[in-house]
């Protein structure tokens, strides 16, 4: 039986008067790999923010593994939470090397040189994410594709059970959604590190994630399996929209086309 990692009881946060999630109810287990969409708005960004405990005030009950989330230190909970926030221009000028090496705060001693645990941390990291070749560059001269990577990399350096990841193939082309999301993919079966990404890419959700929220005006609405949510019945009424789908050519699983119309 898998462990549980998180539990979510009727949790709500609030900004002043406005409501940005409600009664959110959710378990996840150890090895899980959820994707999270809805509209803009919808909350996906501050449930993460919540979870990492970068937001805090929210009002009910998360724990990790068993224990309040504000009964962590830091220190503590970074060596069981990394967030990965979506691509950003805002990088100090450290090189790769140095930059992943800051992942691993939490088990080093003030003033104290890095241990060989902390090396090898780093240097598993970054041959994970492929980012090894770029150890020595700085971040301000990578590209977003090649940036995000490396951020993935410091939430790896931090030895966590599970990533929290906004938005992580946000701007990026092609090429490099398909690398970002194969490394997260690899992370979940072979590392068994448990996974929640939200994403406005509805077809990545269903194709990586082998479980889906739907969170819609900061209410979750639906939890279920990919094949479940790809139909109008739930998808149209998250994002207030009809979808039209297809077959994937390869293995025939629904994936949605552009066209329909908007509800009236």
């Amino acid at each position: 039986m898998k462990e549980i990692l998180i539990e979510i009881k009727n949790y709500s946060y609030s900004i002043g008067e406005t409501r940005i999630l409600s009664n959110i109810s959710l378990v996840i287990n150890q090895g899980d790999y959820i994707s999270i969409i809805g509209p803009n708005g919808a909350g996906k960004s501050t449930l993460l923010k919540c979870l990492d405990r970068i937001l805090t005030g929210g009002k009910g009950e998360i724990r990790l593994k068993g224990k309040l989330l504000e009964k962590y230190s830091q220190k503590e909970l970074a060596r069981l939470t990394g967030y990965v926030p979506q691509t950003s221009t805002n990088i100090f000028p450290f090189n790769v090397h140095e930059f992943v090496l800051m992942g691993r705060y939490s088990y080093m001693k003030p003033f104290s040189a890095t241990t060989i645990e902390d090396e090898e941390a780093v240097n598993n990291a970054l041959l994970i994410t492929g980012t090894k070749k770029w150890e020595s560059r700085l971040m301000t001269t990578l590209s977003g594709g090649e940036r995000q990577k490396v951020l993935i990399a410091g939430a790896l350096a931090q030895g966590a059970e599970i990533l929290l990841l906004d938005e992580p193939t946000t701007f990026l082309d092609p090429y490099y959604q398909d690398e970002i999301y194969s490394i997260l993919e690899q992370i979940n079966k072979e590392s068994g590190v448990t996974i929640l990404s939200a994403t406005h890419d509805i077809n990545s959700a269903a194709f990586y994630g082998r479980d889906i929220i739907a969170i819609k005006n900061g209410v979750l609405v639906f939890r279920g399996s990919s094949l479940e949510i790809m139909n109008n019945n739930i998808l149209g009424k998250v994002f207030g929209k009809l979808f039209l789908f297809a077959a994937h050519p390869e293995n025939g699983f629904p994936v949605v086309v552009p066209g329909a119309q908007t509800h009236e």
